[in-house]
């Protein structure tokens, strides 16, 4: 009963994490189904049969959403910043802890009500709605036409009113919050990547809100938003204005876009932290390093038609799109070659952090190298409904966003529990983790370049026509197998070490950071968040909590 009624800033952050694990349980069942029924779209699945295509594409977008929603943005952002952020910036509590508790509570009832979406029959009206127009033209995603559509529709509202809330709270906490010294160029990244975030979730979830306003409207209220006049649908017209389709995309994706930030910059923050801690080096360029996230969150708004260059908007709107997509880059690049330059001078601590820190660079860099390519209109225009696009982002957000996840829990582990992680297991699982996760999304972009569609349940045609294919299909199933297998490594190294694991210095990880800081000291902040000095081999850290004039 006590995790129900909670305000603490900690407790709230495990709830958070706890929910992302269910969820990402749940979408990684569900991608192992839809993998399995690639190669055997013939064999019943036990307790349900047959796949149908359309059973395929609810799959699809449940797995998205759970993932997208539930594991890369509630994790990193609510997750972690409810549990660090405070202690970040010497702040006691967050700066409305019931506001953070309700926010939490929020995200708990948008899961639910997405897992209800499972058991409601398709099409069965929910009570005290007595019909629904068959309105499978307008371009949304959902389990299913009916109830399921409802359900999931209603769920993304709740939980863009949870981000609000959540969002709102870490702002006002960031601005008011800190402690004595703790100024602007003294925060860690992490905490700038969690400013941006907040200013980015306010601002784009409110009009995916909006979005799920007009399309709930559409469906039951005789309004005609997305739907265009007389649109034939199952061979009835239920078009009643002069809706537009595209109208949907333009909202939809200046949330969809902004969102790849959402789900990637708190890693990046991190992935300069454990840099910085790792190889015992200064941030260089800090203020330059804190603008280049600023800069990405900004122009992140900006780049969301690059996911329309064939849905006929204006072709001189595709060029100004494109033109703002390759500009991203800069600023992102800007990011990888501070983190390359902390890398290249020696001396580094490969501990577990740290190799997930270096994975999540590693897919950052691969998986945005093909970002340059689908910004080209022309080129977009055959890859577009392809594989080479969910190879895409399935490394540059998914992949690098898991492993910054992984990152986080392994360095912050022993600050929750007062144990540590295995570091054998840990290695075991981040190089098993890594291979298979290329081995899974790699020869995507092969099938994307072969032309294979990414929303298709099966390939119909000659077998001879798709071998090449096909063999490909078979070795990313496998790999994803392998992938999702390696996670039980985690899931019991986590578990085992919480109960029974080494117990922990107090500083296992000699950070520089506050929330290291011991327990019931006063503190008033004199130094900037990565203070190190290497002589003659031998690294001295300095932490914020200390004065500026004592050395260790």
């Amino acid at each position: 009963m006590s995790s129900i009624f909670t305000t603490g800033h900690r407790a709230i952050g495990i709830l958070y994490l706890r929910l992302s694990l269910a969820a990402v349980v749940v979408g990684t069942l569900l991608s192992l189904v839809m993998r399995i029924h690639r190669l055997w779209p013939e064999v019943p699945l036990p307790f349900y049969g047959l796949l149908k295509p359309e059973d395929y594409l609810a799959l699809v977008t449940m797995h998205g959403t759970l993932m997208v929603f539930f594991v890369l943005t509630t994790a990193p952002q609510s997750g972690f910043a409810s549990l660090i952020m405070p202690a970040q910036i010497g702040a006691r509590e967050m700066a409305f802890p019931r506001l953070n508790a309700l926010a939490f509570w929020l995200a708990a009832a948008a899961f639910l009500i997405l897992m209800a979406a499972f058991f409601v029959p398709q099409g069965a009206p929910i009570s005290g709605w007595t019909s629904y127009p068959p309105l499978s033209a307008i371009p949304s995603a959902g389990p299913g036409q009916g109830a399921g559509m409802d359900l999931w529709l209603i769920s993304i509202a709740v939980f863009c009113l949870s981000s609000w809330l959540s969002a709102v709270n870490m702002l006002s906490t960031i601005l008011t919050e800190r402690c004595p010294g703790m100024t602007w160029s003294r925060l860690p990244m992490t905490v700038w990547a969690w400013l941006v975030t907040s200013i980015l979730t306010l601002l784009v979830f409110s009009v995916l809100l909006a979005a799920i306003l007009l399309l709930f409207s559409d469906r039951h209220f005789g309004s005609s938003f997305f739907v265009p006049l007389g649109d034939l649908v199952n061979g009835r017209i239920v078009g009643r204005g002069d809706g537009s389709p595209l109208l949907w995309l333009h909202l939809f994706w200046f949330f969809g876009h902004p969102e790849v930030y959402i789900a990637v910059l708190p890693g990046m923050g991190l992935a300069t932290s454990l840099f910085a801690n790792f190889s015992r080096r200064n941030v260089p360029g800090y203020r330059l390093m804190a603008g280049m996230l600023v800069a990405i969150g900004l122009l992140g708004l900006l780049v969301w038609g690059h996911h329309m260059f064939v849905s006929g908007m204006n072709p001189y709107a595709g060029t100004a799109f494109a033109v703002t997509t390759m500009a991203i880059a800069v600023p992102s690049t800007v990011e990888v070659l501070g983190w390359l330059f902390l890398l290249s001078r020696g001396g580094l601590r490969l501990h577990t952090p740290m190799l997930f820190a270096l994975g999540f660079l590693s897919f950052f860099i691969a998986g945005g190298l093909t970002g340059p390519i689908l910004a080209q209109p022309a080129l977009d225009s055959y890859l577009h409904n392809t594989f080479f696009v969910v190879a895409h982002f399935h490394l540059v957000m998914a992949m690098a966003g898991v492993f910054s996840l992984f990152a986080g829990i392994y360095y912050w582990f022993p600050l929750v529990t007062g144990r540590m992680m295995s570091e054998t297991l840990g290695k075991i699982h981040f190089w098993i983790s890594l291979i298979a996760a290329y081995g899974t999304f790699l020869p995507m972009h092969l099938s994307g370049l072969a032309g294979e569609p990414r929303h298709y349940e099966r390939l119909t045609g000659p077998a001879t026509s798709f071998s090449s294919i096909l063999a490909n299909e078979r070795g990313i199933t496998s790999s994803a197998l392998l992938l999702a297998a390696a996670q039980l490594i985690f899931l019991w190294n986590m578990i085992y070490s919480a109960r029974r694991g080494r117990k922990a210095e107090p500083n296992p990880w000699q950070a520089t950071t506050l929330e290291w800081a011991p327990e019931g000291k006063t503190i008033r902040v004199q130094r900037g968040p990565y203070e190190y000095e290497v002589t003659a081999g031998n690294a001295k850290f300095f932490p914020q909590w200390e004065s500026a004039s004592k050395q260790e």
